[in-house]
């Protein structure tokens, strides 16, 4: 099978092509990512026996957002071209293009001047899962996407530092997730997902549809497509269906014969009619994912998910498989995605005049109507509190203009 590199800018493939209700956040060097938000904080452990023993797992306390999709090529190009012109840290691996089953990523010219382009392998790799990457080149990718996605090459404020702080680290324990970010004073922006923030977005529902249909009651499913039933593998609109070798069967070529020179990585989102409760896809199929299971410095880190060549039972795309690596490990089956923090709240409402909690049309009516007065009384107009309806009100009213926090 033939391949060939772009000619075409990377950056031109970066957007994805499933933008829908999810948020979506860029940086300086035009990555998006897609998050959703998993809500419900409190939720129990779902204390199902699972391949590693009895554990408990996917119970989280508070609100998060975690990457809708995998991290892609066409992104981590991106990353590579703005980072690794030198690549002391080796965030390239060579089977990223020779291994045709995931291709990938082609390198070019000389060390110093590396440039990275998208392949052409039974299609355009852009929005296909990245993988032969280890747990030290997503801390990477992490701290390069928390630090605004500079340009240049590795030292604290690219790729060094901020969500994770690694100063040359690829081998050995992984590191602990910064809680501040030294780079920018806040929260890091982006991080690997921990092993139960990954397993609450994949399984759980606070309605997980009872055996007879219809709304049941919180609890876990056994696949990341909302099904207890094994999915099947058509690529499309249909509900439970995943990328793994149902009945045998390859979903990219569907036929059970294997071909080292046929890519079987699937877009991300390609089985659109099969998302988790939260909306993220390929939780089970596609391409293992890194996690930080225990979010502590240890030698080892969690993949979970499932794979292309996934076998035709299905246990290897369910809640039951996981193992543990250590964090240097790649291989052409895992790749992974982003979490970040809860979304900021909205706005205080000082000047949500009419109290319907969104700030709009009917809030500048009033304020304008108050122009020049005192403006107190019910619908207190004197958004700054200084004796009069002015400017300054005015200013404070449009810098919050949309929905505020009640």
């Amino acid at each position: 099978m033939a391949f060939h590199p772009h000619t075409r800018p990377v950056a031109a493939a970066l957007l994805l092509a499933h933008l829908g209700h999810a948020e979506a956040l860029a940086g300086n060097g035009g990555v998006v990512v897609e998050l959703v938000t998993v809500g419900d904080p409190g939720n129990a452990h779902d204390t199902r026996v699972q391949e590693i023993g009895a554990v408990q797992c996917g119970g989280v306390d508070y609100e998060f957002r975690i990457g809708k999709y995998h991290v892609t090529i066409g992104q981590y190009a991106a990353f590579l071209n703005a980072v690794a012109r030198s690549d002391p840290h080796g965030l390239y691996s060579t089977q990223m293009a020779a291994n045709l089953n995931i291709a990938g990523i082609a390198r070019s010219g000389p060390a110093g001047k590396y440039a990275y382009t998208v392949m052409d392998n039974g299609g355009d790799s852009a929005n296909r899962p990245i993988v032969y990457v280890s747990w030290f080149d997503c801390a990477r990718f992490a701290n390069w996407m928390s630090n605004g996605q500079p340009a240049g090459p590795a030292s604290p404020a690219t790729t060094e530092d901020g969500a994770y702080t690694l100063l040359g680290r690829t081998t050995g324990a992984a590191v602990a997730r910064n809680e501040v970010n030294p780079n920018t004073g806040a929260a890091p922006a982006f991080y690997i997902p921990t092993g139960h923030e990954w397993y609450k977005a994949a399984f759980y529902s606070p309605r997980k549809v009872g055996p007879e249909g219809g709304p049941g009651a919180p609890g876990y499913y056994t696949y990341a497509t909302q099904s207890d039933v094994r999915p099947g593998n058509a690529i499309g609109p249909l509900p439970n269906q995943a990328n793994f070798r149902a009945n045998e069967i390859y979903a990219v070529t569907g036929v059970a014969t294997f071909d080292p020179a046929q890519n079987y990585l699937t877009d991300v989102g390609a089985f659109s009619g099969s998302p988790s409760h939260y909306g993220t896809f390929d939780q089970s199929g596609n391409a293992y994912q890194w996690n930080d299971m225990d979010c502590a410095p240890t030698l080892f880190r969690e993949r979970r998910g499932g794979t292309f060549e996934g076998v035709f039972t299905g246990s290897s795309i369910s809640f039951w498989h996981s193992s543990t690596w250590a964090p240097d490990f790649q291989s052409f089956k895992i790749g992974f995605r982003l979490a970040a923090p809860a979304a900021p709240a909205p706005p205080a409402c000082v000047a949500d005049i009419t109290r319907d909690g969104e700030i709009g049309g009917a809030d500048l009516a009033l304020l304008l109507g108050a122009w020049g007065t005192a403006g107190a009384g019910k619908l207190d107009c004197d958004l700054d509190d200084d004796g009069i309806v002015a400017g300054a009100d005015l200013a404070l009213l449009l810098g919050a203009w949309g929905a505020c926090a009640r």
